[in-house]
């Protein structure tokens, strides 16, 4: 028997919300993506409309918002309205033919290839908006041609608003005057909702104190209230997101030139993400290029070593020697694994030491971005900068320093 669908009473109104261009963005914990893979599985019972939903990455689409659906669909008990394939990343209503795919920017022949079996693309969402490049979305609004005129097109976006100076900002809220205590505006063109946690019923106490309780300025004002982040005393100036694969980029690096491996990896589990930093070092230029990266929760060291593997190879890679007996059972998997020698003020030093360089990511390293783009230092009571990391979403920069501490040897001795 079919479940009745339970939606966030903020949500309802978007139901039947048509903007060519929507927005669902802010804390953390809001409900906002539940909300629009609530959204996915009514239009496709309805019969009208097909969906293409991305991330910038594909290999992140499976284990993100194509579960999303998925269980939404299972909580429905709606299992035998729905074909699931998990092979080619599509849901399809057995009930009208309409359907779901789920593709990554970085995969564009895949997008190329996206045809409904009946109707055309009416909807596009892109969940985790703010790892994606101005010029990739607006490709997408091309791909919404055709069809019937009464069903309107969407674009929709949603994300966590890290930073002011992002493009989503200046394309859709800078003319605006957006400020942070504005919860909604609507247009024909352009919708946008912002929600946080307190827009959640169905959160728990645990969830509630561990968002309030949230220590760094930063990190508070972002996931918790939702605002569009501002850094003072940010860390890194010295990085560019860059397509290093395509031969017409200044910083175009071709995969047989990328020799000069330097790999590095931090352990996690359930909370925190295991993260592995892939790069190339050009030490004439004091140039980094990051050109690939992992960054994902519930691996254990077996699975981990699968995809490390997967990754480099044989290459040798250094770890966090704080967990040795990861390291030494990553060995036992075939991991060409090493410890980091860490040492006195290794982390500040670290920091400092990649501040000297410069930092060319490869568009499809998000993660990456995201750490480097949002590192800032603490403050003491009066707002001065404190020569100490604030420590929070820095696996992948540790995974950095991990890599590129040989390279630090010249001038600093461990101890």
């Amino acid at each position: 028997m079919q479940q009745e669908i339970i939606i966030n009473d903020i949500y309802i109104p978007q139901l039947d919300n048509f903007a060519r261009t929507q927005i669902y963005y802010g804390g953390s914990s809001s409900g906002k993506s539940w909300f629009l893979s609530q959204r996915v599985v009514i239009d496709l019972l309805a019969g009208n409309r097909n969906y293409l939903i991305c991330r910038q990455v594909a290999r992140t689409i499976r284990s993100s918002v194509f579960m999303q659906v998925k269980r939404v669909i299972d909580e429905l008990e709606l299992s035998k309205v729905f074909k699931i394939n998990k092979d080619d990343a599509t849901i399809t209503c057995l009930a009208n033919g309409f359907m779901a795919f789920f593709a990554g920017l970085d995969d564009v022949e895949k997008l190329k290839s996206i045809v409904p079996a009946k109707g055309v693309i009416t909807d596009i969402w892109i969940e985790e908006a703010t790892e994606t490049e101005r010029n990739d979305v607006m490709d997408l609004y091309k791909r919404q041609r055709g069809g019937e005129e009464a069903i309107k097109k969407r674009m929709t976006l949603s994300f966590n608003p890290i930073l002011q100076s992002h493009w989503i900002y200046k394309e859709f809220f800078e003319s605006r005057a957006w400020t942070d205590d504005q919860k909604e505006f609507m247009s024909d063109d352009l919708s946008i909702l912002k929600t946080t946690y307190k827009d959640n019923r169905f959160l728990t106490t645990q969830d509630i104190r561990d968002l309030e309780s949230e220590k760094d300025k930063y990190r508070y004002n972002v996931y918790t209230l939702g605002n569009w982040g501002i850094l003072g005393h940010v860390i890194f100036t010295n990085w560019v997101v860059v397509d290093i694969d395509d031969p017409n980029d200044k910083y175009y690096l071709p995969e047989a030139q990328r020799t000069n491996h330097r790999n590095g990896g931090d352990f996690g589990y359930s909370v925190d993400p295991s993260a592995v930093w892939q790069s190339h070092y050009d030490a004439k230029r004091k140039r980094i290029y990051l050109f690939g990266e992992l960054y994902q929760k519930g691996l254990t060291n077996d699975l981990l070593a699968i995809e490390v593997i997967k990754m480099i190879g044989d290459d040798y890679i250094v770890w966090d020697s704080a967990e040795p007996k990861s390291i030494a059972e990553l060995r036992k998997y075939g991991v060409n694994a090493g410890e980091a020698a860490k040492g006195k003020d290794s982390v500040l030093f670290g920091y400092q030491w990649l501040q000297q360089q410069e930092i060319v990511i490869h568009k499809n390293c998000v993660n990456a971005k995201m750490e480097i783009s949002t590192a800032h230092w603490l403050e003491d009571a009066g707002g001065n900068a404190l020569l100490k990391p604030s420590g929070k979403n820095d696996h992948l920069i540790a995974a950095g320093r991990y890599a590129h501490e040989m390279d630090m040897q010249d001038n600093w001795l461990t101890s």
